[in-house]
């Protein structure tokens, strides 16, 4: 598995060896992200244009593109500076007028001689009732007519790249694929009716129409469904990394699990008993545990959390809880510490903030296994942190944590089990294409005792009737939440926005009746505020979205979101779940600036039609797409040049299992099928994988 098989080689030869690329354009294609031939075979065309032969302009509806014959009957060269030089020529059925700005007459009368025939095509407009085409795409003489394709694809272009140059860039590319073994499952190819790969490269490249540009098209689904592949074949071989990796047995006699069912209130839901239940397996065998917890708002994903670790200290070891902020661990450690009590195990916190000697006690309380639970925040990361026996790894909010993170925790102890804790609910596809090497576990359902939030739209404009009614509920003893919206720079900074609604909010309603928490803030007087607003000290808190995530004040239940079209579904959805944790029944006011766009309101309607995060997560996907849904920057989704993760979720799906059944039939990839699956991965430069696979 040494190299790059010979096969492959001239696709991944230097781009200046293909004709007309010289070093110049090399480095233009560049922006392109195209490096090698293979690149410029996986650029494919995004649109076409309809140059089929017509017999006159007559027979298309301008403005539109047209191919003719004509003949040239005359010139009229341009008299002044400035002025378009004109060549006048005729269809079957009418005369129109060629049109160049900046052209030299000697250059024109020699492609365009008078009385010439020539085929022309371009797009033809209608001025003072003369038909003209200015600067054509194509002049040719009547017999090249063919080199000129009947539907000509369209691709992607960056500066000193142009059609010309992709269309024989990728046509260069095509004479180089060679034909490749079959990686796909045969039955599935044939269900599928897809084509063989070198045939599928061919034909997306050579659309017959526009049709054929669609993702739904055989050929480019096929492509598709390579590069899902090989995402798929990686993330399998990375779990079974991870699962060779021996685990330690896990399992518990269920006496502290019990002890805190007992002192429980409530009776969890069936969702959060079978998650509980899906991790006590997958902790109880020798391999390592890779799970995905993944809960909407409210749906008790911390109890499901604190029985993992309760397993992990019953089966005599240690267990760690890491979230993203201090706040975040405060709360954890708020909400688990009296129900860790409850079952007489030791809690404690570990935050960027312990400093001198209560930190040396808590790190040698930790090493001498005297703490069963440690909460924290990126700080357990720390080399001085050492557990005595650590066996399993809790971590909140997923998407701030990559791959390699995962592994980085897993070498704090012998082969620590992982639980990976979201409140997003992400929809299937994107869940398999970020998560694909996890198992993954549901909270479906809402605990008992939470009362669904009545969702409202107000414009703006009556800002004065809401600031009335927040003063009524706070006569009548309620808190409220006031989000103030993201600010676009230009204007003023969020932190200007928050502020000046504090000022007028502390002005309608007195004095000390209105925190302040944004992003800017020291830490300390961050969670001061929070603490205040907690304790019921102050009853509104002015923030921007730094209360997304976690924060749990049971008597707050309004929710006022300034500006809401500014925000994102998923993330309107979370700030809503910060209210309807108590008794009160709560509302969520989502005010916007009139006039909403289409797709604004329909966003907003959508979140008052429904608590489902899921579905609310499918419709998000749906109108943003992907990359805006998880914030591209951090949202660890690989890059597919092809493969269209809104549109082609399905083939994701079959992509995982297609994966997980080969390499349970050929761990090794060594059968016939399998040496073709190493071709596809160095094919979609998988090195990751091929590495995996001579390791094992």
């Amino acid at each position: 598995m040494s190299g790059r098989p010979e096969i492959l080689w001239p696709l991944f030869g230097d781009l200046t060896g293909l004709d007309g690329i010289g070093p110049k354009t090399a480095a233009h294609l560049e922006n392109l992200a195209i490096k090698t031939p293979r690149d410029l075979l996986f650029t494919l065309p995004q649109s076409g244009v309809d140059r089929h032969r017509r017999r006159s302009i007559r027979d298309v509806t301008p403005p539109a593109t047209v191919t003719v014959e004509v003949v040239v009957t005359g010139h009229t060269p341009n008299r002044q500076k400035g002025r378009p030089y004109r060549v006048t020529v005729e269809d079957a059925e009418t005369s129109f007028q060629i049109v160049f700005f900046h052209a030299r007459g000697d250059y024109l009368t020699k492609i365009l001689p008078v009385g010439s025939r020539r085929i022309v095509s371009g797009k033809i407009e209608f001025f003072d009732g003369v038909g003209q085409m200015v600067h054509p795409d194509h002049i040719l003489a009547a017999d090249d007519a063919d080199s000129i394709p009947a539907f000509e694809p369209v691709y992607p272009l960056t500066a000193g790249i142009t059609q010309k140059l992709m269309f024989k860039g990728s046509r260069a590319a095509l004479a180089l694929s060679p034909v490749l073994p079959e990686w796909i499952d045969p039955a599935l190819k044939t269900r599928e009716n897809w084509p063989d790969w070198r045939d599928a490269v061919e034909a997306a490249h050579n659309p017959q129409s526009t049709t054929d540009l669609s993702p739904f098209d055989k050929a480019r689904q096929r492509l598709a469904y390579d590069e899902v592949l090989a995402h798929q074949l990686t993330l399998t071989l990375a779990r079974a990394q991870v699962r060779r990796g021996k685990g330690q047995v896990n399992k518990g006699n269920g006496a502290l699990r019990s002890k805190v069912l007992a002192a429980l209130p409530y009776r969890p839901t069936n969702a959060q008993l079978r998650s509980i239940d899906e991790i006590a397996d997958d902790m109880g065998h020798g391999a390592r545990m890779n799970r995905l917890l993944q809960g909407d708002v409210g749906s008790g994903k911390t109890l499901v959390a604190l029985m993992a670790l309760l397993i992990a200290v019953e089966a005599g070891g240690q267990g760690v809880m890491m979230a993203p902020t201090e706040i975040l661990a405060r709360q954890h450690l708020e909400g688990l510490r009296p129900l860790a009590e409850s079952a007489g195990v030791v809690l404690e916190i570990l935050t960027g903030r312990d400093k001198g000697n209560e930190r040396k006690a808590k790190l040698a309380a930790l090493k001498n296994g005297d703490i069963g639970i440690l909460v924290g925040t990126h700080a357990v990361f720390q080399k001085d942190v050492e557990f005595a026996d650590l066996r399993l790894a809790v971590i909140d909010e997923q998407h701030r944590f990559g791959v390699a993170q995962r592994m980085e925790l897993g070498a704090k102890g012998t082969a620590v089990d992982v639980l990976v804790m979201t409140a997003t609910p992400i929809p299937r596809s994107l869940a398999l294409a970020q998560y694909g090497d996890m198992d993954v576990s549901v909270l479906d359902e809402k605990p008992p005792g939470r009362t669904p939030v009545q969702t409202a739209l107000v414009s703006t404009q009556r800002m004065d009737e809401v600031v009335d009614r927040l003063r009524r509920a706070v006569a009548e003893g309620r808190q409220a939440y006031w989000v103030c919206p993201l600010v676009e720079e230009s204007e003023v900074s969020d932190m200007t926005a928050a502020e000046e609604r504090f000022k007028r909010l502390r002005a309608a309603l007195g004095d000390g009746v209105v925190g302040l928490v944004h992003g800017q803030m020291p830490p300390s007087e961050k969670d001061a505020a929070m603490a205040r607003f907690v304790a019921g000290e102050t009853k509104v808190l002015v923030a921007t979205t730094v209360i997304e995530v976690g924060v749990n004040v049971p008597n707050a239940s309004i929710m006022v979101i300034e500006r809401a079209e500014s925000f994102g579904l998923a993330q309107l959805h979370q700030l809503r779940g910060r209210v309807g944790r108590g008794s009160a029944a709560s509302t969520c006011l989502l005010m916007y600036q009139p006039p909403l766009t289409e797709s604004g309101k329909r966003r907003l309607e959508i979140l008052r039609e429904t608590e489902d995060g899921f579905r609310i997560s499918e419709e998000d996907l749906a109108i943003r797409g992907a990359g805006d849904m998880i914030g591209t920057a951090q949202s660890g989704l690989p890059r597919f040049r092809i493969a269209d993760l809104e549109r082609q979720a399905a083939l994701m799906q079959t992509a995982q299992a297609d994966a997980r059944k080969l390499l349970l039939d050929d761990p090794k990839l060594e059968s016939d099928r399998g040496r073709a699956a190493r071709v596809l991965l160095w094919l979609m430069e998988q090195d990751k994988a091929i590495r995996l696979i001579s390791v094992g």
